[in-house]
């Protein structure tokens, strides 16, 4: 099933939140209405909504709030990309001059503290003190997660336990959040609210995992961003980490020196290196651990073509190529 297939289950949904992103984005002030009209409505696969009215949907809810609730964690996401092209120094993303490049730092900064500040005017109306304390929870773990990235940047000797670590706050925590919240919007019991916590985290996990495959292999004009971004920035990924315990040492010395002072001078040497040193199938087979996980946690939840489309979303996760 393709991911627009899986996107017509719930398409009026969908077509509800972005209603809703529309209104909820307006301010008096122009320059925040532009700004973040140019994020949201700068592509992106929307994931994070579409997996909030799945997992309400396969949880029986039918009142309406999983598309406000959806609508929030895409304000959240999306706040976290304007923060993070700012600290990554980040110039294209999704096909497109980044929110910073066109605007400036300074604005890019301040319109995701809008974005974030508006998701919490959002939670406030629904009036479900549950959502806001997983949402309370997962936003301050995404920013642990931003500032272990900064720690193990450049650090060559980062593992792969703090590396699951920093995806699992900066990525996987806000799938789990968005997951678990279309339970506790449905009063599911509890074994089913945690089993979509589980299925967001592995799926999450599974996403980033791809990601940061794609980002020494993908085709640069789908990707939507430049080969070898994380590289550039010094990120110890896994496909790195891994190549760097199975490497020679004149392997290993060259990893280590483009992790401790970035750029992409080497970057197709470095590229061929870490995937004969099977960093990349390694990534991979990670990922595909991630999406059977998330696809075994959904076994509590009845059957339903919802449920079908969770289970679709976790195979596109790791099947795609952008």
């Amino acid at each position: 099933m393709t991911l627009e297939k899986i996107r017509e289950l719930v398409r009026s949904d969908l077509t509800a939140v972005d209603r809703t992103v529309a209104e909820r984005l307006h301010s008096p002030v122009a320059l925040v209405n532009q700004v973040a009209t140019y994020i949201i409505h700068s592509g992106g696969k929307r994931l994070r909504p579409l997996l909030v009215v799945l997992a309400a949907r396969a949880c029986g809810h039918d009142c309406g709030q999983h598309v406000e609730a959806a609508a929030i964690i895409e304000f959240i996401h999306t706040a976290t990309l304007l923060h993070d092209d700012v600290v990554d120094g980040s110039s294209m993303r999704r096909g497109r001059e980044t929110a910073n490049e066109v605007f400036g730092n300074a604005t890019s900064v301040l319109v995701g503290d809008f974005l974030y500040s508006r998701a919490f005017q959002m939670m406030v109306k629904l009036d479900r003190m549950t959502i806001m304390n997983i949402l309370a929870d997962a936003t301050n773990a995404i920013a642990e997660g931003e500032v272990l990235q900064l720690m193990t940047a450049h650090d060559p000797t980062t593992t792969e336990s703090r590396y699951f670590d920093v995806i699992y706050r900066k990525t996987a925590r806000l799938f789990e959040a968005g997951a678990r919240i279309g339970a506790v919007l449905s009063d599911a019991p509890a074994p089913i609210e945690q089993a979509l916590a589980d299925y967001g985290r592995h799926i999450g996990t599974a996403f980033q995992l791809v990601d940061d495959t794609l980002d020494y292999e993908a085709d640069e004009a789908r990707l939507g961003k430049h080969l070898g971004d994380d590289l550039a920035e010094g990120k110890p990924t896994l496909p790195l980490i891994h190549a760097l315990q199975h490497g020679n040492d004149a392997e290993r010395s060259m990893i280590r020196d483009a992790i401790e002072h970035g750029g992409l001078d080497r970057l197709d040497e470095i590229t061929r290196t870490v995937a004969s040193l099977g960093g990349l199938a390694y990534t991979a087979r990670r990922a595909q651990s991630e999406a059977d996980q998330a696809l075994a946690a959904l076994s509590p939840l009845p059957e339903s073509p919802f449920k079908q489309g969770l289970s679709e979303l976790a195979r596109f996760a790791v099947a795609r190529t952008n």
